[in-house]
């Protein structure tokens, strides 16, 4: 089995678009989205409707659930929520925070246990650092899976365990760059503006995964952001790097 895997498309219309076209020339079995799909300043209606029209598996994200509850909205989410219908605000109820494919595959937006914990990394008063191994233990303790796929960080990584188990974060479609000050102020980047995705394949010893970047016109995106009062995602989306870095 071949599968795409998408997440964090922030209303990103054009980097979905491009991915979307780089995953038909790959012969997959399916497409996965692990959420955080619409939330920021750029084309959070246009990426609803592209989405509902897909036949894919589709995660509610941290801001999937902040989008709804009018007492979580960041100023992204307030932006995206204003632009929604109807029809849009109730498809993303109906999105689950996590799935399971079959007994072995778990597809979740952070952790098993958290739609807004990092997996792969950790928070620490000086910043941001790769999780230990214990520290991903206790994260994945009680989920059987061979393969488990998050997103949530924008970064993308493919760590296998010592029990066998591939954890696969595909990066971000839409926002390659950001910071944050959940628990102790960090940045997130990746160092270029290319859309992000990963294709995972079921073999004879196990999944394996490729980490893909692709092109895209993120100069028109980086525009629109700037156009709409977020200097800090418009330089995200042209470099790769928070601002505040």
């Amino acid at each position: 089995m071949r599968i795409a895997i998408v997440s964090d498309i922030h209303g990103n219309l054009p980097a979905l678009e491009a991915v979307v076209g780089d995953i038909a020339r790959r012969d997959v079995d399916m497409v996965v989205n692990l959420g955080d799909s619409l939330s920021g300043p750029l084309l959070p209606l246009q990426t609803a409707r592209f989405l509902m029209a897909q036949d894919w598996l589709q995660l509610a994200g941290n801001h999937e659930r902040q989008i709804l509850n009018p007492h979580q909205r960041g100023e992204s989410d307030v932006y995206a929520h204003a632009q929604l219908g109807e029809a849009e605000l109730a498809w993303l109820a109906t999105l689950p925070p996590q799935r399971r494919l079959d007994p072995d595959v778990l597809l979740c937006h952070g952790t098993p246990r958290s739609d807004h914990e990092y997996f792969l990394e950790t928070v620490a008063p000086a910043g941001v650092r790769l999780a230990t191994s214990a520290e991903v233990a206790v994260r994945i303790a009680g989920t059987q899976a061979a393969l488990v796929a998050c997103g949530h960080t924008h970064v993308p990584r493919a760590v296998r365990l010592s029990s066998g188990c591939l954890i696969v974060n595909p990066g971000s479609v839409g926002l390659q760059a950001y910071d944050d000050d959940h628990l102790h102020y960090h940045v997130m980047q990746n160092g270029s503006p290319d859309a992000r995705y990963a294709i995972v394949e079921s073999g004879p010893h196990g999944w394996s995964a490729a980490l893909l970047a692709v092109p895209y016109d993120w100069q028109a995106m980086a525009a629109l952001a700037a156009r709409n009062g977020r200097a800090d995602w418009a330089h995200a989306i042209a470099t790769g790097y928070a601002l505040k870095s």
